[in-house]
């Protein structure tokens, strides 16, 4: 054998070598964890085996892509957990936490799999998945106007099991069906109801969490500064939360809903320019959405602008409302639909008209497009000037897309410090940047991810500064992560005050008191204060 070729095999050797020590690894770490959990979980008769899943088990990977909703994450090449725990009781998480700590893992948490950036599923360190979708139990209790909703349930359980229950009868929160209560309330969750009703966690009274000792806390055992935590700090920086209560809001029997669309070129510029001043001080009763998108017609980019309502009333008084406050809009009583609030989830949600109710329970489980998400405030209107020169960067660039979403109403009672969610008064609305793209591949990749940079950059005279602020929802690692090392707070003081502004210290003491060594941790985590030593 020539010395090239031992050299050769020596590597293989080598190369085999490796792969049979990370394979004994992974197996004694499985089942070192699988014991513990046995030992923790309260009802023996369960095989605990059957709510773990290691790399060779072969539902592995269906279990995996089943919440992964940014198909950038979907690859070969994203990091991949060891051990996916998908629990059926609240002793299956309280054992995983304890398990985890033991055999020293990452444990990251999801619900629902809709974080833009995939932190709930993908790490750069070895990790395991904690994976709620079984705790979609959703008790609802008229009489009392009130749920208990499990982490794991999504928007459209809620929405089905309140109409289920109750015509009249809604909850203010998000627009996108497949969404995790988990990740939605415990990051402030918005929807088309927050002018009238604010945010999700302004409607959460109660909730379920499990803390890093394994102990479940409900709001009276947990403490005040803990529960103000979870409504919109990020619940994965502090336990794992098991279940909402919330109360429900009241709905009319008939709302109104339109979607107007014009070309800037036909009138679409003085739409946009007027929608800032009108959106968040019209009548509470009414959420106005703005969409920018460039486009091409006979030939010619162009913008195209979309007003979309939810209205809580019905067509008649909006077409007069709006015909003396926005008359730019030419809002006419054929473009507006009357319907129930439930037939109204399912219009936001972009189904046909008339369709039932029950697709709100479809998962639609791995199922993503390519997408990248960025956030802004803006408290001062943009300037036709300004907007024209927008135009000319969207239509540069080709693909992103704006949406303006209207604050005001009930945004403006609430203070900045009664949750971790700090954007409320003085904001006219949020900005979200959004791209998507079909094209797999780092290069397609770089392309479009670029361009959403490249608009909120041009953005910068427009919006909120010192800080820049942003929405923990609309996840963007772009502002700033956590090598959760010894400079974590430092690291999380630069996308933590974009978050949550002043809110930030107290969540930063909360987390130091509730999660001391910072087992809960992510990309973007709330950190604990520096040590003194």
């Amino acid at each position: 054998m020539t010395k090239s070729n031992s050299i050769f095999v020596f590597f293989i050797f080598l190369s085999f070598l490796n792969l049979s020590l990370t394979w004994a690894t992974s197996n004694l770490v499985y089942e070192t964890f699988l014991q513990c959990l046995t030992n923790h979980t309260t009802n023996k008769t369960d095989n605990i085996s059957n709510i773990v899943y290691t790399q060779t088990n072969p539902s592995y990977t269906s279990v995996l892509r089943a919440y992964i909703r940014n198909a950038r994450f979907n690859v070969s090449s994203a990091p991949k957990p060891l051990i996916i725990i998908t629990p059926l009781q609240e002793s299956h998480v309280q054992a995983t936490i304890i398990c985890s700590k033991q055999v020293g893992y990452q444990l990251k948490i999801r619900s629902g799999g809709h974080d833009y950036e995939g932190i709930s599923y993908i790490s750069d360190t070895q990790f395991f998945i904690l994976d709620m979708f079984n705790f979609r139990s959703i008790s609802v209790d008229i009489d009392q106007e009130s749920a208990w909703v499990g982490a794991g349930a999504t928007l459209g359980e809620v929405y089905y099991r309140i109409w289920e229950k109750s015509k009249v009868h809604g909850f203010p929160a998000g627009a996108c069906p497949t969404v995790g209560v988990g990740g939605h309330f415990s990051g402030a969750g918005y929807g088309n109801m927050l002018r009238k009703y604010g945010l999700s966690v302004d409607n959460v009274v109660d909730a379920k969490i499990v803390d890093v000792q394994g102990r479940i806390l409900d709001r009276k055992a947990m403490g005040e500064d803990l529960f103000w935590a979870i409504r919109g700090g990020g619940g994965a920086s502090f336990g794992v939360i098991l279940s909402y209560m919330i109360k429900l809001v009241t709905v009319p029997q008939t709302v109104t809903v339109f979607r107007i669309e014009k070309l800037i070129e036909a009138g679409g510029t003085d739409m946009a320019y007027k929608f800032q001043t009108v959106a968040p001080t019209t009548d509470n009763n009414l959420f106005m959405r703005m969409l920018l998108q460039p486009v091409t017609r006979n030939k010619t980019k162009t913008v195209r602008v979309t007003v979309r309502s939810l209205y809580l009333g019905d067509s008649n008084s909006l077409v007069s409302l709006l015909a003396k406050e926005y008359p730019e809009l030419g809002l006419k009583k054929e473009n507006c639909l009357e319907m129930s609030w439930i037939d109204s989830v399912l219009w936001w949600g972009n189904f046909d008209n008339g369709t039932n109710p029950d697709v709100l329970l479809d998962r639609d489980l791995d199922s993503s497009s390519f997408g990248k998400r960025k956030s802004d405030y803006v408290q001062k209107p943009i300037p036709i000037s300004s907007l024209n020169l927008l135009w000319a960067k969207m239509i540069e660039l080709g693909k992103p897309g704006l949406v303006f979403n209207a604050y005001g109403g009930r945004m403006n009672e609430i203070a900045s410090t009664e949750t971790p969610f700090p954007h409320r008064a003085g904001n006219l609305f949020k900005i979200q940047y959004s791209v998507n793209w079909d094209e797999p591949g780092t290069e397609s990749d770089k392309n479009f991810v670029s361009q959403i940079r490249s608009l909120y950059s041009f953005m910068t005279p427009f919006v909120s500064n010192n800080p820049r602020s942003a929405y923990l929802n609309y996840r963007d690692l772009d502002i700033g992560v956590n090598q959760n090392g010894k400079d974590s707070f430092n690291q999380g003081k630069v996308y933590g005050e974009m978050y949550f502004k002043g809110n930030f210290d107290r969540l930063v003491k909360v987390k130091t008191m509730v999660d001391p060594i910072n087992f809960f941790r992510t990309e973007q985590s709330i950190p604990t204060l520096p040590s003194k030593i």
